[in-house]
């Protein structure tokens, strides 16, 4: 590899969104990004994740592909490790490295994620989206802290009874519950979520806050287990299948490996277990 080719490659990565976005595509892999995904995740405008993708499409460090009617941008794996093999050349003489390849674990200590806040949202916040909060905190294992609202609580609002039972019987902690309005985490010292899961279609197609920090977001329709007719042994029953297919997904969420957990591939990673069952 020629140093001019380095140099250009070096170049395109010294400004802070293009590192992002580089990053980004990386941690995303062989599967690629699209731009709507990378600029929502990244908080980008799109015309300006534009102009960066050409400048590092143009030093050769991403890769661009049609799918249809999608672009898909990647990572140029074998360019980048052509620039690292390039900077690394000769290393030490040939000498065993002095350089420990070992992150320091005070680095590491400050790097890694240690927990994900993730907000479920629901029209009345006392169903739905109250057993999503208890089934991931009891299964988050500290990794996930989970939170539950409403787009419109009614006055008083408040958990229904028989969520709450199915939880106790399934042996989730219910302490702590409460139903609750959208607002009170748009607020500037809420906590600032990673994640936001609409669990009902009326929560889905309403105008949501302004969610500081800009947090990733997806769609996991679920039936009202409240609704219809039936009896309380009926509704019951509706209650328990509704969590156990949210805790199966749910499952399917704290088992993802790390680096599906990125901010920039976490929207995706979540788009995706909507697909599961």
């Amino acid at each position: 590899m020629e140093s001019i080719t380095v140099v250009k490659a070096l170049a395109a990565l010294a400004q802070t969104s293009r590192l992002s976005i580089f990053r980004a595509l990386v941690v995303a892999g062989e599967a690629g990004l699209n731009p709507s995904v990378l600029a929502e995740s990244l908080g980008v405008a799109p015309n300006t994740l534009s102009f960066h993708l050409k400048e590092l499409m143009h030093a050769e460090l991403v890769t661009q592909e049609r799918n249809g009617r999608n672009l898909i941008y990647r990572a140029q794996f074998d360019h980048m490790n052509a620039v690292l093999s390039y900077l690394t050349q000769n290393c030490c003489q040939g000498q065993t490295c002095s350089l420990s390849p070992t992150v320091p674990s005070s680095i590491a200590t400050t790097t890694t994620r240690t927990t994900m806040n993730v907000l479920f949202l629901c029209t009345h916040n006392s169903a739905r989206s109250i057993l999503a909060e208890a089934i991931l905190n009891h299964i988050g294992e500290g990794r996930f802290t989970a939170y539950s609202a409403g787009s419109s609580p009614r006055e008083n609002q408040q958990p229904h009874p028989l969520g709450l039972q199915v939880l106790q019987q399934a042996g989730i902690a219910i302490g702590g519950l409460r139903s609750k309005s959208w607002d009170e985490f748009a607020q500037p010292d809420a906590p600032k979520m990673d994640l936001i899961i609409t669990v009902c279609d009326n929560a889905a197609g309403e105008v949501c806050p302004i969610w500081p920090g800009h947090p990733s977001k997806a769609h996991w329709g679920y039936p009202d287990p409240s609704a219809g007719d039936g009896d309380a042994n009926q509704k019951y029953e509706a209650f328990r299948k509704t969590l156990h297919a949210m805790k199966r997904r749910l499952e399917l969420l704290t088992s993802l490996p790390a680096e599906k957990l990125e901010r920039a591939v976490l929207q995706t990673s979540a788009h995706n277990l909507a697909q599961q069952d």
